[in-house]
């Protein structure tokens, strides 16, 4: 067995191989306090030749019984992956991805499996670092290594690995190599431009500790890289090709409009096909279409670095024109259709209760969400036909624009609603996340959330040559996909509240990133305004189909007299006002209705049960039971009194069924409590009169007693 060990920041991370899973590739054993992370990588022993992209697979898992814990619900295993495993699988794989050969041709399966957590250190970062060193001591092919930190900002100051729930400004998780930043990822409290970049810099030297402890257990147990057989198969003709596709397609690369550029293409491309393609073979066809990509791609990256002109016309800083409408539904809570270019997503907000809340069930407790936003990519909205599935995509973006929307919500205590966002992708050219976060604001604000500011999201791209390179704003797809970067940030007016950079390159330096958020900066607030326009601020009032939440405090001496034997006074409450009642330890009381009249019948209710009887005070009240001596009154929910015969009547009474029946509505006056608490009325005659419910007295005469 080998080992290395250094301290980061407060805690030693040690790096073990040579005890478990020695028959993958690679296996390494990440140590960080009590947690422990096991990282194995295995690769199959022939090439795909059909393979045109990295077949990188990333399957990061955590085991209950890491943190002592049997999983909840019917099903005691471990099954599909939660949400939580793969934002951290896709955490993992976007730093790793770029640095195995392009042309490995070979299925690539990385398992890094929490197996011990002590709920302080966080176990994605020890994964990321554990996943890198796997892979550069095994025998697969990397142009690694990479290290990984978390970054957070408390009380001014800069922490590197936080321990897990401390309360941050920011919290940045960093990945790159000794040469520079590869990959960002994280959410701020509406921080500056200028604390990011510093917090980027901060990141730099552990991240050069981590890839030089990965360094040191490689030359003491790293296994020889295989060699990759590149034979680069050719076309026949391909230089004439390659000089005609040139030609044709510099025009077409640049036709206005995503469908009217792709035919155009499409057309050239099958004229040049047509031509050179008669003996063509299946595996001939496939290198057509990478040859049509490569000429592509250098079509378009030259024209950006050399005439600063994009494929659509734009500036290299220039957004594309945006159209807002909000309440857009007429029976949702909240809607709100955000169109930027080609990029077109429709929010909905509804509002719900604590009921409605999002119970998680992790290695690291069971917790309730009040916040959801769910990101939907239907196949339709970049024109093909598909399967209707949630995938990896879709939770990596929806967790991208939660976290940036997250940080204008208002506090639980001064809006105590559950909020669920949709997001419905209907058209796709470049960013619909960043779309995704525009809607949700707007949306939000015409579902009357009292949201801290408005927010927006901008994708930045980069194109680089060389020393030459051009940052663009508000990327389009093709730009994403032919450039080299990929930095997505959202924010307010005052600062950015999310963001995540992927770059196809080795690293990136300080300057670029500087340079892109300050373009990002102005894309921001010129998205910002036009929001503005569409809804200045939220609405006053909440949509007549939303619920109605009204809290307010009782002594916690008389939780237990609302509550009742074995819950039937509550539950009694609840059913004829049609709401429900959550109690908190301390008195809170939250009243949950359809309506305001509900919401107003259940308050009053619940305030007459629980009001203390007054001397002097007149109730109103209902005949409940009658005795001889006098007529037991029920003058608060659950409270009786005793009006003696001679408080019936200033008149002599003969009989006190002759002037009151059971279930009669009476006004009454206490008028004395006793030591005993018991309660004794007196018949308020003068100002109103005896209304009797059950029977109709004769005028004639009284009532025969029975």
């Amino acid at each position: 067995m080998h080992k290395v060990e250094k301290k980061i920041g407060q805690e030693t991370l040690v790096l073990e191989s040579g005890l478990l899973a020695k028959q993958a590739n690679g296996s390494v054993i990440a140590k960080c306090g009590e947690s422990r992370v096991l990282a194995t990588i295995c690769c199959s022993s022939t090439p795909n030749e059909d393979l045109d992209y990295v077949p990188l697979q990333v399957e990061y898992n955590e085991k209950y019984y890491a943190a002592g814990k049997i999983p909840g619900g019917f099903f005691k295993r471990e099954g599909r992956p939660k949400e939580r495993e793969i934002l951290v699988s896709r955490l993992i794989d976007r730093p790793l991805r770029p640095l195995f050969p392009k042309n490995i041709k070979r299925d690539i399966q990385l398992i890094p499996t929490v197996i011990s957590t002590d709920m302080c250190n966080q176990p994605d970062i020890i994964a990321i670092n554990a996943a890198s060193t796997a892979v550069l001591i095994s025998d697969i092919p990397f142009d690694g290594p990479i290290g990984a930190v978390r970054i957070g900002l408390s009380d001014g100051e800069f922490i590197i690995n936080p321990l897990q729930n401390t309360e941050l400004e920011l919290d940045l998780v960093v990945a790159g190599n000794l040469d520079g930043i590869t990959m960002v990822e994280g959410g701020g409290k509406e921080i500056s431009e200028d604390v990011l970049i510093e917090a980027i810099e901060f990141a730099r030297s552990p991240i050069a500790d981590l890839c030089n402890m990965q360094l040191e257990l490689r030359s003491l147990c790293g296994k020889e890289k295989f060699v990759i057989e590149d034979s680069a198969p050719v076309l026949k003709d391909q230089e004439a090709i390659e000089k005609e596709l040139h030609e044709k397609l510099q025009k077409a690369c640049f036709v206005r409009g995503k469908s009217e550029r792709v035919e155009a293409i499409k057309k050239e491309t099958s004229s040049i096909l047509e031509k050179y393609g008669e003996e063509f073979t299946e595996f001939d066809q496939k290198l057509f279409k990478t040859l049509v990509g490569d000429v592509e791609r250098s079509i378009v990256r030259k024209s950006i670095l050399e005439q600063k002109t994009r494929t659509d016309g734009r500036a290299l800083d220039e957004i594309r024109s945006i159209n807002c409408i909000v309440d857009y539904l007429p029976r949702t809570h909240g809607s709100a259709v955000f169109t930027r270019g080609e990029t077109q997503a429709l929010a909905i907000v509804t509002l719900g209760t604590s009921l409605d809340e999002q119970i998680m069930d992790d290695i690291e407790g069971d917790r309730r969400e009040h916040f959801m936003l769910h990101y939907n990519f239907p196949p339709y909205s970049v024109g093909e036909t598909g399967r209707l599935a949630t995938g990896r995509r879709e939770i990596g973006h929806g967790h991208l624009a939660h976290r940036a929307v997250k940080a204008i919500l208002p506090e639980k205590k001064d809006f105590p609603y559950t909020l669920r966002l949709v997001s419905e992708v209907l058209e796709s050219n470049g960013s619909s996340s960043m779309a995704t976060i525009c809607a949700s604001s707007m949306a939000l604000r015409m579902a009357g959330v009292p949201v801290k500011n408005q927010i927006a999201g901008i994708a930045m791209g980069l194109v680089k040559e060389g020393n030459s390179f051009a940052v663009l704003s508000d990327i389009l797809g093709e730009e994403d996909h032919l450039g080299d970067m990929d930095f997505k940030v959202a924010g307010t007016e005052k600062g950015i509240t999310a963001f995540q950079m992927d770059i196809k390159l080795k690293n990136v330096s300080t300057d670029i990133l500087k340079l892109a958020l300050e373009q990002a900066y102005k894309g921001r607030l010129y998205i910002l305004d036009k929001l503005e326009v569409a809804i200045p601020t939220h609405r006053e009032d909440l949509s007549e189909h939303a619920p109605r939440i009204f809290s307010f405090y009782i002594d916690t001496d008389k939780i237990g007299t609302l509550i009742g034997p074995s819950g039937k006074t509550i539950k009694s409450i609840s059913e004829k006002s049609g709401s429900e009642i959550v109690i908190d330890p301390d008195g809170k009381t939250t009243i949950y209705a359809k309506n305001q009249s509900s919401v107003s019948e259940t308050k009053s209710t619940i305030e007459k049960l629980l009001e203390d009887p007054e001397i002097g005070k007149i109730y109103t009240g209902t005949v409940r039971r009658i005795t001889d001596f006098g007529a037991f009154i029920e003058f608060l929910p659950g409270k009786e009194g005793l009006c003696h015969i001679s408080k019936i009547s200033k008149e002599r009474v003969e009989s006190v069924e002759d002037h009151v029946s059971v279930g009669d509505t009476v006004d009454i006056k206490i008028i004395e409590i006793d030591r005993m608490g018991r309660v004794n009325l007196s018949m308020v005659l003068d100002s109103r009169v005896v209304e009797h419910s059950n029977r109709r007295r004769n005028a004639s005469g009284p009532h025969k007693k029975r």
